[in-house]
Formats: structure tokens, sequence, C-alpha cells
């Protein structure tokens, strides 16, 4: 037998050993899911995680400084709403600010309720936990901005159409408190500066060259200006307090992406 026979029989068993349809891409593609599947359930690195943290500071000034100057309520800062319904409650009939720090104040508590078991359920430092999380609190956000778009806003009066979006952004900034907690950076809540600069200021190490809690006690009360100087330029412009609630929306939607790519504990070992 020739040598150019025997090339084409081996050429020919190749073939007919060849899978048809292309059935070898389900091994690759079974290992593609399977790798999703563990960066999913992967628990994120802690290292540098502050800076998400941070980053949702500028969501509360934004949604802070819209909201008390649109609806008379904060969505975020607990302690304004106490003293409203503090002030409320000796004369609850000179005006209804006082019931929107309550509805307030009652949807940030529900939700810390909620977001704490979710996480310490499934996981605080899951990925898809967080992922998860975080969606939920834009939904929130793009509810209430929904809301406002396409519904009446007034100052006055009692209307759904104000304490649904307000019950809808105070539920959803409890969330971000709940994560500092899961990420073991309980001095970040963004929800509350006062201990902050209790904090940053009783520091011994105020003005040492390396203090990386100090460089956060000051990014988070810088950020949290940055978005409440953001949501009072939209609270005085034509769009208002729905172009402030969109503008949540995109941020929040940023911090989702960063959970999906955020580094694993896994990896950070490695």
């Amino acid at each position: 037998m020739s040598s150019r026979t025997q090339r084409k029989d081996a050429t020919r068993s190749a073939d007919e050993e060849t899978p048809l349809l292309g059935r070898t891409g389900g091994k690759s593609d079974l290992g593609a899911v399977q790798r999703l599947k563990r960066h999913m359930v992967a628990d994120v690195t802690k290292n540098w995680a502050d800076l998400v943290l941070l980053f949702c500071y500028i969501i509360t000034g934004l949604l802070d400084s819209s909201a008390v100057f649109i609806w008379g309520s904060f969505v975020s800062m607990q302690t304004g709403n106490t003293i409203y319904l503090g002030l409320g409650v000796i004369a609850p009939h000179e005006d209804i600010r006082w019931i929107k720090a309550l509805t307030s104040i009652t949807s940030f508590c529900l939700g810390s309720f909620v977001f704490a078991r979710f996480h310490r359920y499934f996981s605080p430092a899951k990925r898809w936990v967080l992922i998860a999380s975080y969606s939920f609190q834009m939904l929130l956000i793009a509810l209430a901005a929904a809301i406002v778009t396409f519904g009446h806003v007034s100052k006055e009066g009692l209307h759904w159409q104000v304490f649904v979006p307000l019950a809808a952004v105070a539920f959803q900034s409890s969330g971000q408190a709940v994560t500092s907690r899961a990420l073991k950076y309980n001095g970040l809540t963004s929800v509350v500066l006062t201990s902050n600069y209790c904090d940053l200021f009783s520091d011994p190490q105020l003005f040492a060259m390396s203090n990386v809690e100090r460089n956060r006690r000051i990014a988070a009360p810088v950020l949290l200006l940055l978005g409440a100087c953001f949501g009072g330029l939209f609270a005085h412009s034509d769009v208002g307090l729905a172009g402030a609630l969109w503008t949540a929306v995109a941020l929040k939607s940023m911090a989702v992406f960063a959970w999906v790519f955020w580094k694993s504990e896994q990896a950070e070992v490695q």
C-alpha cells in the first residue's frame, strides 16, 4: 500500500470519528457555566471595597438634598427625620412634614430588617448576594423615578405619588448601610456623618502621612457634599426630582457592575 493511500485512509478515519453538529462544544459551554457559577457564588474581596461604599455617598447626597427640597423629608438621614417627627408630634396640624418623616423612618427600618436578613441568610459578601441587593435598590429608585416622572408631585397634601416613592427610596437606602456591615466597613454607612466627624477629629493619627481610616473619613463627607450639590442643582432645574432620581438609578447601576467584576477572595489569595 502506497503512502498516499495510507494518508487517505487516516484522513477518512479521522473524519468518521469527528462528532456531528459540533458536539465537542458542549464541554466548553459546560465549563463556562461552571466558571460563571463559581464566580457568582464566590465571596468578593474586601480589599478596596470601601471605594464602592464611598461612591454611594454621592448617591445619598444626591437623593437626600433633592428629596428634602421637594418632599420636605430626608430619604437616608434618619436623624433629621427624627427631629421633624418630634416637631410634628408637638404641633401635628402645622404641616405634614412629620408624616413624611415617619414614612421614611419606617421604610428605612423595614429595609434594614429585610436587607440584613437577606445578607445573613445567603452569606454577607457573596457576589450574587451583593449584585441582587444593589439591583433591587436600583429598581426601587427606578420605581420612584417613574412615579415622579409620570405622576403628580406636590409639596402639599397626602398623595400616594409622594409617599410611595419616598418609602421606596428610603427602603433602598438602608441596603447601602447594611452592605457596610456585610463588608466590615462599619464606618461607611453612607447615611450618617456625625460619628464620622467625631472619629475623624479625635483620631490621634489625624496628621500622619499614611492613615487609611482618616482618608475614608475625609472622603465620605466630601462625596456626600458633592452629591448634595448635584441634588440641589437638579432641584432648582427643570428636570427637578425626577432628574435626580434617574441619575441615582444610573449611579446605582454602576455599583451593580462593580460587584459583577470585583475580584474574589480566592483570586486575591492566589
